[in-house]
């Protein structure tokens, strides 16, 4: 028996010696694979946790654009600047995430910031829809932050005076259509998986106020390679099969390629890298419709331009003066900065194609927030801090820091990705460092809190980071309500008056394509239609929502008004028959009443384009 077993189970020289190469190179196997994985994981979009199981994700966008005439755009604070025309509409984007433990909602709207009337406005509707379910602490509304979205939704004076007072007119529309993006989210909820990556964006932004930049301590810039964060988050969101089903983004730079002259609604570059997004996630969609919403919110943004270009003198065409950007003649209104395109339209494109690539006064109100939100939710290993202003570069970065060393000092984070949700909730204009403070260019000169802002904020956001990674947020103080004032709102815009058409015409009649109208308020506005020849039908390809459209609303003399109606025909538009079509309508003593225009049917051939 002893002899059998030896010869059944010894192992010769050869055999050994085999066994040992074999071994080694399963080693070495797993070790490439091992690499493979790891390498993959690197550059590839993480999913963010948890992984044992999926998230429930809901994602829905609505309209909000409100009534493109005669009411202030909000953001250049210019009181000549009214709304007149539409070159895009605005939509809230709203994204809804459950881990099983907890839920939290992010919208990002092409408004110009979250005002505390508007938050508070949502949240009240959605106690009254939801119940407890939506809420204060698990709801964070942010503003991209385009200059070219309606004012008058405001209840402190200082806003009220610059944008015609409250404008129940212009707050409504907002309201509704972040109410009903939320709704579409909620019933739209399914199982899913988060993936995350990030990247930089380097030619699409700048320092305007590189001198206030330069007072942070020098040990802290040379830790930074830019003097503007060129960083893009991308949360990626998918069903369980793969498919997306939306992405939600967070970059920091100023929505204002459309300059202070133009006097159409639009969402700016944020809203143009939706747009371009969702167009080619939803194809054969009319812009505004299909189920993947592509949202692009604002970060610490206050002191970065999109216009590339740089700040020079518009009457000598020479640089700005460094230190205060003003030109030798004409001051500081002289001195514009613009580019990378050469007008505001071309600009917003290439800007919003490279994001989709890659002091105390009472009366009559408070002139200011003194109550404030602060808010961090977190989706996975992403931590989301809503910020209710402009940050800087730098304060930007600090806050960052504290709210990502606070969550991981307990061991439950690792790898957090902290983002900034920047004009969030309420609006507290801008929050630069100490020492951006002292210089007192617009940024620091608009840190309304005084030189210490940005301690207190980082006092805060740490208070509530250091809650969640204890895990004891319930435990904290919910703090004092803001104000929702009822009584000394006020309003500075008039009433619209009677419209009235010319003689022996009527309303939606064409002249010379111009339509006379009446003052526009809501609704789609603008078709513009190709004919099908086997349905003998007209089919809508443009709206009002599209790039391609410009609606322009001109008040005229007599309380008759016209509206113009542009289609900057795409090189790739089919050939065949169109019509463009206006609708809107009129008011009258006895009430409002429909009217529509349609324009003569004219043909676009590829002869039609220039060589």
């Amino acid at each position: 028996m002893a002899r059998r077993k030896s010869v059944c189970c010894g192992l010769s020289a050869l055999e050994f010696t085999l066994a040992v190469l074999f071994i080694l190179m399963t080693a070495v196997c797993v070790t490439l694979v091992t690499l493979m994985v790891t390498r993959k994981t690197h550059t590839d979009p993480e999913p963010t946790l948890p992984q044992h199981e999926p998230y429930l994700i809901g994602v829905g966008r609505a309209d909000c654009t409100g009534p493109p005439a005669e009411i202030p755009l909000m953001g250049y604070a210019n009181p000549q600047q009214t709304a007149a025309g539409i070159h895009t509409r605005l939509y809230s984007r709203a994204f809804i995430i459950d881990d099983g433990k907890k839920r939290v909602v992010f919208i990002t709207a092409d408004v110009g910031m979250i005002s505390q009337r508007l938050r508070l406005e949502v949240l009240q509707a959605l106690q009254v829809k939801y119940g407890d379910l939506y809420r204060q602490d698990n709801v964070v509304l942010s503003g991209t932050h385009t200059h070219c979205g309606l004012g008058g939704y405001f209840q402190y004076t200082l806003f009220m005076i610059t944008s015609k007072g409250y404008i129940k007119a212009s707050i409504q529309p907002l309201v509704n259509g972040i109410l009903k993006s939320i709704d579409i989210a909620h019933r739209n909820m399914k199982p899913g998986r988060i993936y995350k990556n990030r990247g930089n964006l380097e030619d699409s932004s700048l320092n305007r106020s590189p001198h206030s930049y330069l007072n942070n301590p020098e040990d802290e810039r040379h830790r930074y390679k830019w003097n503007t964060d060129k960083q893009v988050v991308v949360l990626k969101f998918t069903d369980l099969d793969g498919d997306g089903i939306g992405m939600l983004s967070w970059f920091a730079v100023h929505a204002v390629s459309m300059n202070f002259t133009n006097q159409m609604v639009s969402s700016d570059n944020m809203g143009y890298a939706s747009y371009l997004m969702e167009q080619d996630k939803n194809p054969g969609e009319l812009p505004g419709q299909g189920g993947f919403v592509a949202g692009f919110s604002s970060s610490n943004l206050g002191d970065v331009s999109p216009n590339t270009r740089g700040p020079h003198c518009v009457n000598t065409g020479l640089p700005c003066n460094y230190l205060n950007s003003s030109c030798p003649i004409g001051g500081t209104r002289f001195c514009l900065s613009s580019g990378p395109g050469d007008d505001m339209f071309e600009s917003t494109r290439i800007i919003g194609h490279n994001i989709y690539e890659k002091a105390k006064m009472n009366w009559p109100l408070p002139w200011h927030p003194e109550i404030v939100d602060v808010q961090i939710i977190t989706i996975g290993s992403v931590a989301v801090a809503a910020v209710p202003g402009e940050m800087t570069t730098m304060s930007g970065r600090r806050l960052r820091e504290t709210v990502k060393q606070e969550l991981e000092s307990e061991g439950t984070f690792r790898d957090t990705e902290v983002v900034i949700a920047g004009l969030s909730n309420v609006y507290t204009h801008y929050i630069t460092t100490y020492e951006e403070y002292q210089v007192q260019r617009y940024e620091g000169a608009s840190t309304i809190y005084g030189p210490h802002t940005l301690s207190a904020y980082l006092q805060k956001y740490r208070g509530l980071a250091k809650a969640i990674a204890q895990d004891r947020v319930s435990e904290l103080p919910l703090g004092p309500d803001p104000p929702f004032f009822k009584k000394n709102l006020f309003s500075l815009l008039p009433l619209a008056p009677i419209d009235k058409k010319p003689e022996n015409t009527s309303f939606g009649d064409v002249l010379q394509q111009v339509y006379p109208v009446y003052r526009p308020r809501d609704k789609t506005f603008v078709t513009v239609e190709i004919y099908d020849n086997r349905t003998d039908t007209w089919d809508v390809i443009h709206t009002d929502a599209s790039w391609e459209t410009r609606f322009h609303w001109l008040k005229g003399s007599n309380r008759q008004s016209n509206a113009t109606i542009e289609w900057h025909i795409p090189a790739f538009a089919p050939s065949g028959s169109y019509r463009i079509r206006h609708f809107g309508h009129f008011k009258q003593l006895k009430g409002i009443s429909p009217y529509e225009g349609t324009s003569s049917t004219f043909r676009v051939t590829p002869n039609f384009y220039y060589q």
